[in-house]
């Protein structure tokens, strides 16, 4: 009852008991006992206030200093940069509240330091990432170059070679370049959106003309199948939307294990969205990693990928562009089988003006 209290109500009680006790007390003495002289009844009541006044100056300080005791050490601990304690709140007055709001200020400030931790942690791994990508494609072009300047293609089908591959690999370094500068407009939430209401059926005809000419010039089969009975309006940034499907048919060449790669686009119409549906024949995801596909950094199976290894963020960039267009992805995965994404965008539908 005492602890349920407000600190406003106790001082109320306070200042009550030390105006009213000790008259009633003084009283009650004098009424049971013989008259007494007047410095007598006097001192009487000094005692009885004095009495008074130290047990509530007790009871208030009790409830003010231990509980201030605690912040104090709770503020030490958070100057000395340890978060891992807890501060409980006893009493449900403005104190009870204090120590609350201090416990939740703390929670605040340990998340915030974990996700300092693992967002440092994280870039450490992306520079890492990065340099053994970079790396590679630099060694084999200052490889080529020498060859070149050393007259090792001394036919014209060899320097031609040389330089188709020089090309190639300078291509690489710009997509991974072009992907790390997206990826940090991400982590800023700085992606420069332009929605447009397009014709579904149209736009995923054109990407799968595009992947058709991609995926002939590197000796893998594509098919495409439109599910959709009647054509549908969405509204989306067709750039960035593009980007989704090229990194998640990139994902697929990049980690195939068979000789003829094939990959498959169907879209169909599921209500109120369009779903987009990207299949390949590799060698899938085990169960274990399946679930953190999407998540930034994370590559399944580096020891056996090392030849391939990645930034980590194309499928985390996905994800992201997906989400910013109100729609959802997913994947299905069978070991030795391949891999289906799943992603869906929500139709266009005009909302009338009185709603």
């Amino acid at each position: 009852m005492m602890k349920n209290m407000k600190l406003k109500t106790k001082l109320v009680i306070a200042f009550m008991s030390v105006m009213v006790l000790p008259t009633v007390f003084t009283t009650v003495l004098i009424m049971m006992f013989a008259p007494r002289k007047a410095g007598e009844v006097q001192q009487l009541y000094l005692l009885v206030v004095s009495v008074t006044a130290a047990l509530l100056v007790l009871w208030i300080y009790r409830t003010v200093s231990v509980p201030l005791a605690k912040l104090q050490e709770a503020a030490r601990n958070i100057k000395e940069g340890n978060l891992d304690f807890e501060v409980k709140a006893e009493m449900d007055d403005e104190i009870g509240q204090l120590c609350r709001d201090f416990e939740e200020m703390r929670l605040r400030l340990k998340a915030n330091a974990e996700e300092k931790v693992a967002f440092d942690r994280e870039n450490k791994e992306l520079i890492s990432n990065i340099s053994h990508d970079l790396k590679t494609p630099i060694t084999a072009i200052k490889g080529y170059v020498e060859g070149i300047m050393d007259g090792v293609a001394d036919t014209p089908e060899k320097m031609d070679r040389y330089i188709r591959t020089i090309y190639n690999k300078a291509n690489e370094m710009d997509l991974l370049i072009n992907e790390l500068t997206l990826y940090s407009k991400i982590d800023t939430n700085r992606i420069p959106y332009n929605f447009t209401v397009i014709s579904a059926k149209q736009y995923f005809q054109d990407c799968a003309e595009d992947l058709y000419m991609e995926m002939d010039s590197k000796n893998a089969v594509f098919e495409y199948r439109n599910l959709m009975e009647e054509d549908a309006r969405v509204i989306v940034d067709p750039e960035q939307l593009r980007r989704v499907i090229s990194n998640i048919v990139s994902n697929s060449l990049k980690y195939s294990d068979k000789t003829m790669v094939r990959i498959s686009m169907d879209v169909r119409d599921v209500g109120d969205f369009v779903q987009v549906e990207l299949g390949d024949n590799g060698k899938g995801i085990s169960p274990k990693d399946l679930p953190y596909i999407f998540d930034r950094f994370y590559r399944a199976d580096t020891s056996r990928s090392s030849s391939k290894r990645g930034s980590g963020i194309g499928l985390a960039i996905v994800k992201k562009i997906v989400e910013e267009h109100g729609g959802k992805i997913w994947a299905v995965s069978e070991e030795g089988k391949g891999t289906t994404m799943y992603f869906v965008i929500r139709k266009y539908q005009e909302v009338p003006v009185d709603e």
